[in-house]
């Protein structure tokens, strides 16, 4: 009997998990506008991902946990008691925010001198 649909080309390898393991690009070869393209968007993230730290970050990062903990607080999940008023919640939110400014800020820091000491590894 004749063959009726074509054969890929690349043989598909699954894993002991059944996750399948793909070989990588298979289909035609990029244009150099595609290439040029491709190269301007992975700069464009790498500079995004190594900006320094900033207070405003952080601030940013602390306001968001600060919500977060007083929708935790307010509406009884955190403490077990629902009768929490919203002033006590705000309260205990500036609280955090206050607290979790200079974390992040430290946090951020770290995790940036870390990055900038990988990546004078990896051009040395």
């Amino acid at each position: 009997m004749a063959q009726t649909k074509r054969k890929r080309r690349t043989k598909h390898r699954g894993n002991a998990a059944g996750s399948i393991e793909v070989r990588g690009r298979t289909g035609r070869k990029l244009t150099p506008e595609e290439q040029k393209r491709a190269a301007s968007k992975s700069g464009a993230r790498d500079a995004r991902a190594r900006k320094p730290p900033s207070w405003s970050g952080a601030a940013l990062k602390s306001m968001f946990m600060a919500v977060v903990l007083f929708g935790l607080v307010k509406f009884g999940v955190l403490g077990g008691n629902t009768n929490t008023s919203t002033s006590q919640a705000i309260f205990l939110a500036a609280i955090a925010m206050v607290i979790y400014t200079p974390l992040a800020y430290v946090t951020d820091k770290w995790v940036y001198a870390r990055q900038q000491k990988n990546l004078a590894q990896k051009k040395a």
